[in-house]
């Protein structure tokens, strides 16, 4: 049996405090979906990183019966900053949510979880392992994986997708068509220049005004399904290898 398109995991949320106790018994995987609200050039929604973190969480825990937590939809976003639409939080805030969730999950019996960001920012993503890591030294017990989904997604870059792709470009724009293309407007902007290496800028978004690193045009929902695809079976082969779970259904 495969997970099918639309299906439903299973939601902590929507458990009892019994029913979530019976759940933690049998020793189950646990994800964290972590997201941001953030610009994406004028043709995509501002919860883009949420919608792909969130579909590749729903589809992972459907193939080993995880339970998935309510999303996080807020994070550090440092080169769109000044864009309208984009709400920030610190990464001090970002490792405090990372940090106590686990910590939490923890102390309810939890020994396995995996915070999975559609975001990829790289303070960002810092302050998730930071607040895991302290979790993790706290209790020994728990297995925690943090990763984005684009540290799986970009290994197409170069391959079957332009080298330079990157915000708001082909990739991301293919995936959100075949997610949620009701959102997606009907543009297909492009931004070839990036901000100087390692340059600490108070104006970033000046070498990228499109709101794109990259190239839009040609994405598809087709392309976008092949590449979630691609990265639900290779968080699928991670989840197998470092926390010794089988696949209850097969397929991606």
């Amino acid at each position: 049996m495969s997970a099918a398109r639309g299906e439903r995991p299973i939601l902590v949320e929507e458990l009892t405090s019994p029913g979530f106790a019976k759940h933690a018994k049998r020793r189950p995987l646990v994800i964290v979906p972590i997201g941001s609200i953030e610009e994406h050039g004028s043709h995509l929604p501002l919860c883009t990183d949420s919608f792909q973190g969130e579909e590749v969480a729903r589809r992972v825990a459907l193939l080993f019966d995880a339970l998935v937590c309510p999303p996080i939809r807020y994070g550090m976003c440092r080169s769109t900053r000044n864009f309208p639409g984009t709400i920030s939080i610190s990464t001090k805030t970002v490792e405090a949510l990372a940090y106590e969730i686990v910590s939490e999950l923890a102390r309810n019996g939890i020994d396995k979880v995996m915070l999975i960001s559609g975001h990829a920012g790289d303070a960002h993503m810092e302050a998730l392992r930071s607040g895991a890591h302290r979790a993790v030294h706290e209790n020994r017990h728990i297995k925690v994986m943090v990763l984005s989904d684009y540290d799986i997604a970009h290994d197409l870059r170069g391959k079957e997708f332009p080298e330079d792709d990157g915000h708001a470009g082909h990739i991301e724009t293919s995936r959100m068509l075949g997610i949620r293309d009701d959102l997606v407007g009907s543009s297909r902007p492009k931004g070839r220049t990036r901000p100087p290496r390692f340059m600490i800028l108070p104006d970033p978004e000046r070498h990228f005004p499109s709101g794109v690193m990259g190239d839009s045009e040609g994405s598809s929902a087709r392309k976008g399904g092949t590449i979630d695809d691609y990265v639900v079976g290779e968080l699928c082969k991670l989840v197998e290898a470092n926390f010794g779970l089988k696949r209850a259904r097969k397929g991606v």
